[in-house]
């Protein structure tokens, strides 16, 4: 069984999670409406993977018998003034996720909650890699590169 505390903040993680899904579709509007297709693929991805991510939390806290909660969320934008603007929002959006998830990590050592703290491994490690993909991605924007040629540079 989950600490009380921990199961709280993964029931809220979900919410976080179901949100960046949806703020991610939101930036792969955007995209199709600068007809940059490749672009808004790529985000399209990333709000599936988001929404794997909720159902990750969903599911564990499920099988280790603690209450799963689907948090409203809000409707997220489709407007943005450029695509360095939107892969920066991207970014910062990981940040505060590896921000949730470290404290969810810290939660869990602190009341030897080891089941859970051993489930968060897994999105520590997964939260390198989502800031790095938007980092690399701030980086190509910012070298002036033709944002269509750009597309065959996107992660797969």
């Amino acid at each position: 069984m989950l600490s009380t505390a921990l199961t709280q903040a993964l029931q809220n993680q979900i919410g976080y999670e179901f949100a960046a899904s949806q703020t991610y579709l939101g930036m792969a509007a955007y995209f199709h409406t600068q007809n940059l297709e490749g672009w808004a693929t790529f985000f399209e991805k990333q709000s599936a993977e988001e929404r794997e991510h909720a159902l990750k939390i969903f599911h564990f806290l499920l099988e280790t018998g603690s209450a799963a909660k689907l948090p409203a969320i809000a409707e997220a934008p489709v407007q943005y003034s450029s695509a360095l603007e939107t892969v920066q929002k991207s970014l910062e959006q990981e940040q505060r996720v590896t921000k949730s998830f470290q404290d969810m990590a810290a939660l869990a050592l602190k009341e030897a909650d080891f089941t859970g703290f051993g489930f968060l491994q897994w999105f520590l490690t997964e939260q390198v890699e989502e800031e790095a993909t938007f980092e690399r991605l701030i980086a190509l924007i910012e070298s002036g590169i033709n944002l269509f040629q750009a597309e065959n540079l996107l992660p797969a």
